[in-house]
This record gives C-alpha cells, sequence and structure tokens, in this order.
C-alpha cells in the first residue's frame, strides 16, 4: 500500500503525536482498525512493513509491530513471513437501523401535511413475484392501491402498493379520510418491522404524466416492505414502491449514536 497515510485526515493524524492517556500502540492500532472495517483499507491490501508505518506515522517499530499484532489477533490482517501482511476483513455495507416508532410516525405526518389522489384501490389478484413475498396462493388476491401525493398542488409522490390479511374491505373513501397505517391498525395489522431500499430509476410515460415531469427524468425510487409477527415468524403484509419526483422530496435521517453506560 502506498503512502498509507494519505487516507487519514491531519485530524487523525495528529492525535498520534498528542500526550493522551490513550497507549500510543492503541491509537495506532484503532486508526488502522477502523480503516479496515469502514472498507478504507479494503480485503486483500497489502498493509506497510512496521517499519514503514513507524516512519509514516511518526512512531517506533516496537509501537507499529504491536498496533499490527492487534490486528492480526483479531484476524484483520494475515501476517506471513516473505510475502507481508495482508487485509483479511471483508467490508459488506451495512443497513442503517432507526427506530420503527419514529419512522412510522414520520410516515403518518408526512400522510397529514399532503393532499391524496387515489388512482385505484382493488383486491386483486397481484403478480407472482408479490404473491410469493406475500405468501398467498397461486391465485391468492390482495389490495391493490395507487395514489399520487402532493403539496400546494404539485405531485411529488407516486405510491403503488399491494397488502395482505386485511379482515374487511376498503374503498377510496378510506384512504381519502385515513393514512393507510390508521386503516391498517383499524383492521388488526400490528407492524412490527421494516425494511426500505432507495435507488434511481427513469420515469416511464406513466409516472412522468401523474408527477407532471418529463419521460427519462431521474426520479427516487424507495421500496418499502411491511412485517408483522404471527406465531414469533416474521410476514410480509405490505409491499410499497414509491417514486418520489427529487425536485420536490428530500428523504432525511437524523440519527444518532445510543449512549453508552
Amino acid at each position: 500500500m502506498n503512502s498509507i497515510a494519505e487516507i487519514f485526515s491531519e485530524t487523525q493524524l495528529q492525535a498520534l503525536q498528542q500526550d493522551l492517556p490513550t497507549p500510543l500502540y492503541f491509537r495506532l492500532y484503532s486508526l488502522l482498525k477502523n480503516a479496515i472495517l469502514d472498507g478504507t483499507i479494503a480485503n486483500g491490501a497489502q498493509m506497510p512493513t512496521e517499519q514503514q508505518l513507524a516512519e509514516t506515522f511518526g512512531v517506533s517499530r516496537i509501537t507499529a509491530k504491536r498496533a499490527m499484532d492487534e490486528l492480526a489477533a483479531e484476524d484483520l490482517v494475515q501476517r506471513r513471513r516473505g510475502k507481508g501482511t495482508h487485509v483479511t476483513y471483508e467490508y459488506t455495507p451495512k443497513p442503517v437501523q432507526a427506530p420503527l416508532v419514529g419512522m412510522l410516525q414520520e410516515i403518518e405526518s408526512m400522510a397529514r401535511h399532503s393532499d391524496v389522489q387515489v388512482i385505484e384501490c382493488k383486491s386483486q389478484t397481484a403478480p407472482g413475484a408479490i404473491r410469493e413475498a406475500l405468501g398467498l396462493a397461486d391465485n391468492g388476491k390482495a389490495l391493490h392501491l395507487v395514489r399520487v401525493r402532493s403539496r400546494d398542488g404539485q405531485p411529488f409522490g407516486y405510491y403503488d402498493s399491494w397488502t395482505a390479511g386485511l379482515a374487511k374491505p376498503v374503498g377510496k373513501r378510506d384512504f381519502l379520510k385515513s393514512t393507510r397505517l390508521e386503516i391498517f391498525r383499524k383492521q388488526g395489522l400490528r407492524i412490527t418491522h421494516v425494511t426500505q431500499t432507495i435507488s434511481a430509476v427513469a420515469a416511464t410515460g406513466e409516472l412522468a404524466t401523474h408527477l407532471q415531469t418529463e419521460p427519462g427524468s431521474p426520479l427516487i425510487s424507495l421500496v418499502r416492505q411491511s412485517f408483522e409477527t404471527r406465531k414469533k415468524q416474521e410476514q410480509l403484509v405490505d409491499y410499497l414502491q414509491v417514486y418520489y419526483h427529487p425536485d420536490r422530496f428530500q428523504y432525511q435521517m437524523d440519527l444518532k449514536m445510543d449512549e453508552v453506560n
């Protein structure tokens, strides 16, 4: 690895030179460990030698060796005589976890502060992939709901959802008066787990018409899957695909680290 110091900020490098009670080897070890865990130093990358680390970070070779020994002890790197030290940790992005209650409250708040147009509301046979995900039979039906939400006359979101497990029939008027989550609760559905995937897509002709944009324009795509826990087993009960107009919608998360006692 060439010039490992370049991947760290000046603040991080200066922290190694400060007079702190934390042992110097541990600070160097922590610096390298974090860079490996977040993928900055990739799997398979060759680490600098102990002498190179010592010269780069202005520490003794003994300090550099102990830091590398700690990394090896945690199986983050592998040291081979004559071949050097290579990173063995495989970084994979992990999903952000957020409190479900706060997320659902935010969804309901957005619904209450926007206008809705219900385009379709009908119990019908779902597409094969949706049927399988919802655990429905081959001819199984689910509530198909298509809506457009607007603010100040400008449409910002196109919502296409399939919901299974509703005890009573619902119609367009129900969704003009209440949010989906309110209707779910009234019908006994209790959402216990939600996953979301956000990406970008190009607007089809239909989406462009409903969101008042040009075909091919970029849209934010969000897939939200909502699960209910039944007899200690999770079951998907709602599959929602949303397309947002990027000029009229922002998806913002404000997360804080839990306090460590």
